[in-house]
């Protein structure tokens, strides 16, 4: 099987904005009620040192006054205060507002994300690693939060309030303050952007020897009784250590530009503090300023200094968040290799009568796994499908559940071709035990009752007792309320494979499908649950993938797979007598069954 198409890289900037701009704009009043508090917040914050310019103006003493002249300036001195405290509650009413808006982009973001994992192909999960996938979902969403967080609430402001001081700054003082402070933006901005782009590609490198470490490690512990089995602990410690070392490393050369980056800003900050106030210093003394100039160009300064303080910070976090946010979205562009047709209709069930028709298929071009395959399972019989391991007997299953597609020929249900239904209503008609049973991290009640999610508890008994393990689970301390492990790791083979048959049992599909279904039990168990799986099979479509022949001697039909090809097909009793391959099989295993004897 081909690997899975490599998630895309490099993917622009502009390109992620455009993406998660619409999420946003669902909520466009809020953005503009918002956006209004953030205007609101920067005139307040602005107007702040005007005020104190005048009231330390109104507060000083010229040549010849004295001290009988000075008035308290109550106006001043209340504006100063509401001023404060509007920057303070405009600033927290555009937090309030936009609140919603983050948490609901990054909660759809993530549900998307999600639904379009469950609507890629069996082909691509197959391919993924798990551990690497998760980290980049984690991290993705983590960086919508910081983009929107950086971007509206710290670089919209501070551009905000940088032209409002610089348009004050030309209409009441000499040009050479606007001149210095605009160098002084232009200057920093270009020498952040800069730099921080060349930083840029260390984080790209962080993110791929984080999620590698990751993937190592889930897949280490997912594989734990592997591990221990061939003793492989430490060999394990060390390949995670190797992926750790390399991130190390790629770490390390991040914080050291980070460095160059830090030493570059501070430089340019101090030289335009210093220019600005000797300009100012130099107006004072030439009686062009007053004093309270001099306080309002210094308070200017250091409400800008913060900001640009930190502008280098935040236009690094943005990039990274856009870094994070790429992979994450990147997912979504994975192409969907089976969709519904645009003109899918529902299943319609009758009879549930299943049809292959000349099917070709093959997972790759230069590899055909089945050729020409024509068979029909009238409704309400079984028919077996046996073979040797390879031979293609599991491939019709997944073709069945429209895992792939056939590369040509069709398959019906009830006469209608499955492309033309939609997977939802096809797969609802559709039971399956599989050979390879994984449960949740859950209680056992909640396994079976994946089958039909809101089933009751007696509902739920039933089924259980149906696949024969009723008995078993009241004889554990917590009964249905126990907790199975990781992929039901706490459970023997069997007893996962009745869960299993239980949860198909609760499904009450209209065609079932059992590949191997008893191969995890042993001989006692599985003639107990064989007779209830005939009981069950009775009245409904059944395609059994078997190993062992004696569990499918009276089906209806069995056919026979050699290397993809139906090289026989009849009963039970028909194919013994044509001395075929099915005839061979079938003497294997009983000289097998009387060597056991």
């Amino acid at each position: 099987m081909p690997p899975a198409p490599q998630i895309a890289r490099q993917r622009s900037d502009w390109a992620t904005l455009q993406t998660l701009l619409p999420y946003l704009w669902v909520y466009k009043w809020r953005v503009l009620a918002a956006l209004g508090c953030l205007l609101g917040a920067k005139l307040a914050n602005v107007g702040v040192p005007v005020v104190l310019k005048s009231l330390v103006d109104q507060m000083s003493l010229k040549p010849g006054d004295s001290l009988a002249v000075l008035v308290l300036p109550v106006g001043a001195l209340l504006a100063y205060g509401l001023l404060r405290v509007s920057t303070t509650v405009f600033t927290e009413l555009r937090e309030f507002l936009f609140a919603r808006v983050t948490q609901r982009a990054v909660r759809t973001i993530a549900l998307q994300v999600f639904r379009h994992l469950h609507a890629l192909s069996l082909r691509f999960h197959l391919n993924r690693q798990t551990g690497g996938m998760t980290r980049d979902i984690e991290r993705g969403t983590r960086g919508v939060n910081s983009l929107i967080s950086f971007s509206l609430f710290n670089i919209v402001p501070t551009l905000v309030e940088i032209m409002l001081v610089l348009g004050y700054m030309v209409i009441h003082y000499e040009i050479w303050f606007s001149v210095i402070t605009g160098g002084a933006l232009i200057g920093y901005i270009a020498f952040t952007v800069k730099v921080t782009d060349w930083r840029t590609h260390f984080r790209r490198t962080m993110n791929e020897l984080d999620s590698k470490a990751n993937t190592k490690a889930i897949d280490s512990l997912i594989n734990y009784e592997t591990v221990k089995y061939f003793g492989n602990e430490d060999y394990e410690a060390r390949r995670y250590d190797e992926g750790l070392q390399n991130y190390e490393n790629a770490a390390v050369r991040s914080q050291s530009s980070l460095s160059v980056l830090n030493t570059g800003q501070s430089l340019i900050i101090a030289v335009a503090v210093t220019l600005i106030l000797w300009r100012a210093a130099v107006g004072v003394t030439q009686g062009t300023m007053t004093l309270g100039d001099l306080v309002l160009v210094n308070a200017f300064m250091l409400q800008l200094y913060q900001p640009l303080n930190f502008l280098g910070v935040i236009y690094r976090e943005i990039k990274q968040s856009l870094a994070d946010m790429e992979r994450l979205f990147s997912l979504l562009d994975q192409h969907r290799e089976v969709a519904d047709a645009p003109t899918a209709q529902p299943l319609q069930v009758g009879g549930a009568e299943v049809r292959f028709q000349h099917v070709d298929f093959s997972y790759e071009a230069k590899r055909q796994i089945l050729f020409d395959v024509d068979f029909t399972i009238p409704a309400g019989t079984t028919t077996a499908i046996v073979g040797h391991s390879g031979s293609g007997k599991s491939t019709l299953s997944r073709l069945l559940y429209r895992f792939y597609d056939v590369n040509s020929g069709a398959i019906t249900i009830d006469g209608q071709d499955l492309r033309q239904v939609t997977q939802g209503s096809l797969r609802h008609a559709i039971g399956i035990v599989p050979q390879d049973t994984v449960l949740f991290n859950d209680t056992i009640e909640y396994n079976i009752a994946y089958g039909r999610p809101g089933a009751s508890h007696e509902e739920i008994e039933v089924a259980a007792r149906a696949a024969a393990i009723h008995d078993f689970i009241v004889s554990l301390p917590d009964g249905y309320q126990t907790v199975v492990g990781e992929r039901g790791l706490k459970l023997s083979g069997g007893e996962k494979q009745r869960v299993a048959i239980a949860r198909t049992l609760l499904k009450n599909p209209a065609i079932l499908i059992f590949d191997e279904a008893t191969s995890a039990l042993d001989s006692k168990s599985e003639q107990a649950i064989q007779a209830q799986l005939k009981e069950i099979a009775r009245e409904r479509t059944t395609m059994v993938i078997a190993h062992r022949l004696s569990t499918i001697a009276d089906a209806h039909q069995i056919l026979v797979l050699d290397q993809g090809r139906i090289v026989e097909r009849g009963s039970h009793a028909a194919l013994l007598a044509a001395g075929g391959l099915y005839a061979q099989m079938w003497e294997r295993q009983q000289a097998r069954v009387e060597e056991a004897a």
